[in-house]
């Protein structure tokens, strides 16, 4: 059975793949696979070739078309010559079965889509056993409907009366498929025990959160790699693992804060990816639940990302899809200290694009636009943290009042404390 080993990926070299479509243009396509590239690294692979292709949509055969195959697996065979193999190619959107077994026949070598890529970073990650748990559960639930192309080198045998293998074969199995639905029934067995096993994992994180006392919950949403574990550090005083890499967060951190003499409950929880895994999201719904129950998100945006307002969307719509478009939020404009424009002449009379746009200007338009619940700081620097404090204690210490009328606030414990 296939196992998902993220130590095959360490030093190999990867091809990345990618398409141009009506509704994918190029800069689009470049901007994803930059991402896909980022994926790569973070997975311990070097990107060393991107092929990308201008179709309608992706080929159900191939994913592109027989040409670009061909492209793809002649720079495979002329790197096997000069010394150099490539050792995998990832593909930006998800195979299906039939996808995957058609170009793993015509390259030869390991093949990989962004769900996989995604499912692979996300057990090395895992740290805790319930992140665990939730990974393997997404892992078999990708690897079910993909279990054919797994034992292809087991013919279907015929047998019966007669060397045709006409009607009196009907109903004999070979061996290939005898090992197909024995695997299959072993992962569904499986299914059904991890799910067993996050059933209890919730009723024992619903109970600690019943237990956390009358706080305010606090939770920091945004896209992966944005700098939500450092802004936790900072406002915790704790030493939460950050990295430069995506998803260096799975597994929430939940710690009690204090801003003046008002304590809160601060959570860190795994970041949000365009073409997130269906399974991951079902499978992390345990993980998602802090940020179901807070009374106030934090939505942590990298300001210096040239897609970042692609990337609010993205965040927006998994809220919605968890049900908390409408619960309270503020938008923290991270990164101010790595933001680059280009100054426009003053003779371009063409309409202003993200690259020249000020940051002082870009500041106007977003406060402009939902009024005093952004601020833009920059974590790494320490810049206009204080007035992050500052917010915070003011939106807290109002839903606070909303919610714990008659409870008085209480100063905090000195030590901080991880729930």
């Amino acid at each position: 059975m296939k196992e998902f080993v993220i130590s095959e990926a360490k030093a190999e070299t990867a091809i990345l793949v990618g398409l141009i479509t009506q509704n994918q243009n190029e800069a689009k396509t470049t901007e994803y696979l930059d991402e896909l590239e980022f994926l790569a690294d973070t997975a311990g692979a070097v990107t060393v070739k991107r092929f990308t292709q201008r179709v309608g949509g992706p080929s159900s055969v191939t994913y592109v078309g027989k040409g670009k195959l061909e492209e793809i697996r002649k720079y495979i065979e002329d790197e096997e010559e000069a010394e150099r193999p490539v050792g995998m190619v990832i593909f930006d959107d998800e195979l299906s079965a039939k996808q995957i077994r058609n170009i793993e026949a015509e390259l030869k070598v390991k093949i990989l889509d962004r769900t996989s890529l995604i499912l692979d970073i996300f057990a090395m990650r895992a740290q805790t056993a319930n992140a665990k748990t939730q990974v393997e559960l997404a892992q078999y639930r990708y690897m079910l409907p993909r279990l054919q192309r797994l034992w292809t080198h087991l013919e279907r045998q015929g047998g019966g009366s007669g060397s045709g293998g006409g009607k009196g074969s009907v109903g004999l199995r070979g061996p290939g498929e005898t090992q197909l639905e024995m695997d299959r029934r072993i992962i569904l067995n499986r299914i059904t025990l991890l799910k067993k096993r996050l059933t209890e994992i919730d009723r024992q994180k619903t109970t600690q959160r019943k237990n956390r006392g009358r706080l305010i919950r606090v939770a920091l949403v945004g896209y992966t790699n944005v700098g939500k574990s450092t802004i936790m550090n900072l406002l915790s005083k704790s030493n939460v693992f950050a990295e430069n890499k995506l998803f260096a967060t799975l597994d929430t951190t939940v710690r009690k804060v204090g801003i003046q003499n008002l304590p809160f409950l601060l959570a860190d929880t795994v970041g949000f990816i365009r073409k997130l895994p269906t399974d991951l999201v079902d499978s992390f719904k345990s993980t998602l639940d802090e940020v179901r129950e807070a009374d106030l998100l934090v939505h942590v945006v990298d300001i210096s990302h040239p897609d970042f307002e692609e990337q609010i969307k993205v965040v927006d719509n998994m809220l919605k899809e968890l049900d908390c478009a409408e619960t309270p939020h503020l938008i923290v404009f991270n990164k101010i200290d790595n933001y680059h424009w280009t100054e426009k002449e003053a003779d371009d009379l063409t309409p202003p694009t993200k690259e020249n746009i000020s940051l002082n200007e870009l500041k106007q338009t977003w406060m402009a636009r939902v009024g005093g619940d952004c601020i833009f700081i920059s974590a790494k620097e320490k810049e206009n943290v204080e007035e992050l404090r500052d917010v915070l204690y003011k939106k807290v210490k109002q839903l606070h009042v909303q919610k714990y009328p008659y409870n008085d606030f209480w100063y905090p414990t000195t030590e901080e404390e991880e729930i």
